[in-house]
């Protein structure tokens, strides 16, 4: 072979015998008598009687590539990846059922079993007496702790603190659903709130409306649940608003809380100097409310449905060789496969979300959902302008915020050091056919032809933000809004996921009774557990974050990008263990050495 000999791509075939296992080809590597080394990335299996041709590892943009199995490869890969509505106004996923799909997006045997072994063992809750009743203490929700390992975890100090305004205003900080809390410098006339009612609650000698144009005040309002319907007579459902004051300690305390979105003799505004059990079940119902909103809307929606709709375009519309294809690849790992689970165990009409644990069904769920999707923007995936428009840029203590600008940061350099390797220029973006089609199947298939994503990209900026939004929600968002769901829901009372009585509509009607007989029963607070639970373990030999052990990239510019990568995410978790150690309450969801690289569970 001569040295200008240059090796395209090689075949593999396998024939179906009577014992006809898969085979799974990590790469092969060709040396030829000459001494060079072709490298043949290919991390895909063999099922059945298959053929498949591998292309030479070097990434190439379309428009630099003559080779015709480029177009084979996407239609061929446009069958099998089909568009498919799951539900009406949800987002799109994958045309199959958990059994259909592809080998290449199933679960490998080791993350099979952990799933099977983590899911299904705390799904299995052992029926005591009065299973199906209420608890008649609040202490009384520590009954079902006692077979997990509780001990020095953040759990502890929120069964502790539940009930306190700092621990109740801390959460949507630095909790499960850190995404909702804005800047109030004016007041919604749907939300009467007067100096008069908070004055005591204020720094001595400031008005409410001082305080407002200083920029102290906060809000939460739950308006996207305003016309969900509630599962049933039982289980119920409403849309609060609640007002929030950094006081003179820097925490963020409630000072105010509507329990609807129509204010008036009927929806009473509850305050902290109301008697104990009004404000209780006021802060309750606002938790309960932020639980639904977190789960289906944060959480499932702008995480697991999206980032399947980033894989599916990726599958359709991006060839191996494509420099993106191998940039994204390990970021969307099992994540087809965790939503067709999903769709089947928790969130369809059987599952355990929908028939147990929650106040919505179906339809609530679809109207949720649809409400979401109305508002969803691509720019609310760019962490740095979500922060922005929500006016969060200064408040103390916002380690979601702080964490989240930094593992942003590290992941945009990442991306931006290998776009550039391949772009030369603007231009170049403008030419590639792929990542133009695979933008615009995002927005007009994925996103169900939405005006709030960007249907072309024109410049190598354009394309870095939103590569850097791909990675930063399948990994980064993902592990935020999914890993402290144990710690904060773990004690029923501070998240109920549902409440059995319907919200007050006058002050001084409620007492401990009522509120036991509002939260979760047995069953349910058993079902919440296990599958909170079994949602924040990670597997046993995860891939976190810029852990790439599959070699897609084969050229030394690409994998030194990695290692500088590499070496700029350990310095943010050195960081944040260092900031840590001066915390009572750690924040370690967005620590780079816990955020697995996928949404894969």
């Amino acid at each position: 072979m001569s040295n200008e000999s240059y090796i395209v791509q090689v075949k593999l075939e396998k024939k179906k015998h009577l014992i006809n296992f898969p085979w799974f080809c990590k790469h092969i590597k060709v040396k030829t008598p000459s001494g060079e080394c072709f490298e043949f990335p290919c991390y895909c299996w063999l099922v059945d009687d298959k053929e498949v041709i591998i292309r030479e590892g070097t990434a190439r943009l379309p428009q630099d590539d003559t080779n015709k199995q480029r177009k084979n490869e996407l239609e061929s890969r446009q069958k099998i990846f089909r568009w498919n509505e799951w539900s009406p106004g949800f987002p799109e996923s994958i045309d199959a059922k958990m059994g259909e799909l592809p080998k290449d997006v199933q679960f490998d045997e080791e993350k099979d079993s952990d799933f099977k072994r983590n899911f299904l063992k705390d799904l299995v809750i052992d029926k005591v007496d009065g299973f199906f009743e209420s608890w008649k203490d609040i202490a009384d929700f520590k009954e079902i702790l006692v077979h997990y390992n509780i001990k020095n975890t953040l759990l502890e100090n929120v069964m502790q603190d539940w009930n306190k305004d700092y621990m109740f205003g801390y959460q949507f900080l630095n909790g499960c659903n850190p995404v909702m809390i804005r800047k109030c410098m004016k007041l919604p006339d749907k939300f009467p709130v007067t100096h008069e009612m908070v004055k005591g609650c204020l720094k001595k000698g400031c008005t409410l409306q001082e305080e407002l144009q200083a920029g102290n005040i906060y809000i939460v309002d739950y308006e996207i649940l305003n016309g969900v319907p509630a599962a049933s007579s039982e289980r119920h459902l409403t849309a609060p608003i609640c007002l929030l004051y950094k006081n003179e300690l820097d925490q963020i305390v409630p000072i105010a809380i509507q329990l609807s979105q129509t204010p008036g003799e009927m929806s009473p505004i509850f305050l902290p100097r109301d008697n104990k059990y009004d404000w209780m079940l006021a802060k309750m119902w606002v938790r309960s409310s932020d639980f639904l909103v977190h789960q289906l809307v944060t959480h499932l929606l702008k995480t697991h449905l999206l980032s399947e709709v980033f894989e599916m375009a990726m599958y359709r519309q991006l060839s191996a060789v494509h420099p993106v294809y191998k940039l994204l690849i390990p970021h969307v790992r099992f994540t087809i496969a965790i939503n067709a689970e999903a769709r089947e165990k928790l969130i369809g009409e059987d599952g355990v979300f929908i028939k147990v644990v929650s106040s919505i069904n179906g339809a609530g769920m679809g109207k949720l959902i649809q409400n979401a999707m109305k508002t969803l923007t691509y720019e609310s995936l760019c962490f740095p302008e979500d922060i922005k428009a929500r006016g969060m840029e200064d408040v103390p203590k916002y380690y979601y915020r702080d964490d989240g600008k930094m593992v942003w940061k590290a992941i945009h350099c990442f991306v931006s050091a290998v776009i550039k390797i391949y772009y030369l220029s603007d231009k170049a973006v403008q030419k590639d056919v792929e990542i133009q089609e695979f933008v615009k199947d995002v927005a007009c298939f994925g996103m169900n032809n939405s005006d709030n994503f960007p249907k072309s990209l024109s410049s190598r900026e354009q394309l870095v933000e939103y590569l850097t939004a791909v990675i930063f929600t399948a990994s980064a968002q993902h592990a935020a809004v999914n890993f402290g769901q144990f710690d904060w829901y773990g004690w029923i009372p501070n998240s109920p996921s549902t409440m059995r009585k319907p919200p007050p509509q006058q002050k001084g009607q409620v007492d401990l009774k009522y509120i036991m007989e509002s939260l979760p029963d047995r069953e349910c607070s058993s079902k919440v557990l296990g599958t909170v639970w079994s949602l924040t373990r990670t597997q046993e030999n995860e891939l976190y974050l810029g852990t790439y052990p599959d070699m897609y990239f084969t050229e030394q510019p690409a994998k030194e990008a990695i290692k500088t990568f590499q070496h700029n995410l350990d310095e943010v978790t050195n960081i944040i263990k260092s900031r840590n150690e001066k915390l009572t309450l750690h924040y370690c969801y967005l620590s780079p050495d816990k955020i697995p690289n996928s949404v894969a569970i």
